[in-house]
């Protein structure tokens, strides 16, 4: 149970040769999800994205591709994670169409009133505050932006819960925990999208 705790935990702030097994897993493991969630915003042609909590890197890299136009501007707290995913990235990020820095969501350095899009797969989980935090992404979008959360729990499902007993710092939010927490921050519509066999959830919310 050590072993696996120590592993699964990796998922708060990678580090270490279990966190690099942990981004290599996310990259892979994650992927089918996060496309369904990108497809909930395919009418959008974003010409400034953020991705937070990037992990690995490889969303940002989808985006990328989804938006040949976009400039991503991927962050994220573990410098584990800041380090692969510019790797993933790396001609993107020599183009000049990406940048990867360490960051905190409870206090973006990212410019204000930039961003089209702004997203979140798989980490709001550890984001210390929600409403706070929402409020920072809220600050760098654009008015009209869009901020989407893309989570593989709902917040009810049985196997999630069981990792936010091991996992410290971890907590599965419910829709409406974390629309209510939109509305809080200044977001002027929230809509919700649930996957029709799996506990997958997409929040969308507009500045």
């Amino acid at each position: 149970m050590g072993l696996f705790k120590n592993y699964v935990s990796q998922t708060r702030r990678p580090e270490g040769f279990l966190g690099k097994m942990m981004l290599k897993g996310m990259n892979s493991g994650h992927a089918k999800m996060a496309d369904w969630g990108m497809g909930a915003v395919k009418e959008l042609s974003p010409k400034m994205i953020a991705e937070l909590g990037c992990g690995g890197g490889r969303n940002a890299a989808a985006l990328l591709e989804r938006y040949p136009e976009a400039h991503v501007d991927a962050v994220d707290y573990s410098p584990l994670s800041v380090e692969k995913a510019a790797e993933y990235n790396r001609a993107a990020v020599e183009s000049g169409r990406c940048t990867v820095s360490q960051g905190d969501v409870q206090e973006l350095k990212l410019c204000e009133s930039t961003y089209d899009l702004a997203t979140a797969f798989e980490t709001v989980y550890f984001w210390p505050g929600l409403e706070k935090c929402f409020s920072q992404v809220a600050k760098i979008l654009k008015p009209g932006g869009t901020f989407m959360i893309v989570n593989e729990s709902d917040g009810t499902d049985k196997g999630s819960l069981r990792f936010e007993r091991i996992i410290d710092g971890m907590k599965c939010y419910t829709a409406q925990d974390i629309g209510g927490a939109l509305k809080k921050a200044g977001f002027s519509s929230v809509r919700s999208v649930h996957h029709k066999t799996k506990p997958w959830l997409i929040v969308i919310a507009v500045k």
